[in-house]
Order: C-alpha cells, then sequence, then structure tokens
C-alpha cells in the first residue's frame, strides 16, 4: 500500500506525540489508534498503517539478543545490560542464548546494530582479509 506524503507525515507526527523523553507510551498510542478508528479522518488506513510500521520498528530497535558461547554468570548478564542501558536507554528486551559456534566472547545485536566480539567472527574476518 503506497501511502502518501501527508498521511506518512501525519503518523510521524502522532507517533511523536505518543513518545515522551524518547520512549513510547503505550496508553498513548493505544488512544490514538482508537481515536482513528471512530472517527476515521481523510486517508486514516494510510495513516494506521503508517503507525504500525513506526510501533513495528520502535519495538524491534529495543529487541536485543546476546550470544555467547557458554552461560553467562548474573554479574555479567547485569554488566551487559547495564553497558548497553547506558547507550541505548534502559527499556531494552534483552534475550541471551548459548551458540557454542562462537568459541568465545559475545555477539550482540541491538535492532539493526552488531557488535561481533565473538573468536569465530574474528576468525571470519580474518580470513576474508586474506
Amino acid at each position: 500500500m503506497k501511502i502518501s506524503k501527508t498521511a506518512a507525515a501525519t503518523a510521524r507526527r502522532l507517533f511523536g506525540l505518543c513518545q515522551t523523553g524518547g520512549h513510547l507510551e503505550t496508553g498513548k498510542l493505544r488512544t490514538v489508534f482508537t481515536r482513528l478508528a471512530e472517527d476515521k479522518p481523510r486517508d486514516y488506513r494510510a495513516i494506521l498503517a503508517a503507525l504500525q510500521k513506526l510501533t513495528r520498528l520502535d519495538i524491534e530497535s529495543r529487541k536485543v539478543t546476546v550470544e555467547s558461547a557458554v552461560e553467562l554468570d548474573p554479574s555479567t548478564r547485569q554488566r551487559v545490560f547495564s553497558d548497553l542501558a547506558l547507550k541505548y536507554g534502559p527499556d531494552l528486551d534483552v534475550e541471551y542464548f548459548i551458540n557454542p559456534a562462537l568459541l568465545g566472547g559475545l555477539k550482540i545485536r541491538v535492532g539493526n546494530d552488531v557488535f561481533d566480539g565473538s573468536v569465530q567472527g574474528r576468525l571470519d574476518r580474518l580470513s576474508k582479509a586474506f
């Protein structure tokens, strides 16, 4: 579905109004969705679609995947979370996975950002260099 510039701009403006301090407030967002569905302004379906996309992107940007070769102890998990919270904010959804193929180190994905400090990643970069 192609969205007009005015619908996209309206969706961005409404999405910005649903944020406080850079954090999305679900109550405000729910109210905006409800009012749009009830009032049905011009091009409301495109606005709803754009709002849905912006919401999905915001949720995905707060999802964190931490992969390690071995199980991380609680103090290491806390240190990783606190370092990520300093950079990305405290409302992160962190999942920890064990991936023996990494051989050692960590591979962290936050939204679209990937930090690969694993031994396997270093070996892959070294092999590509030759």
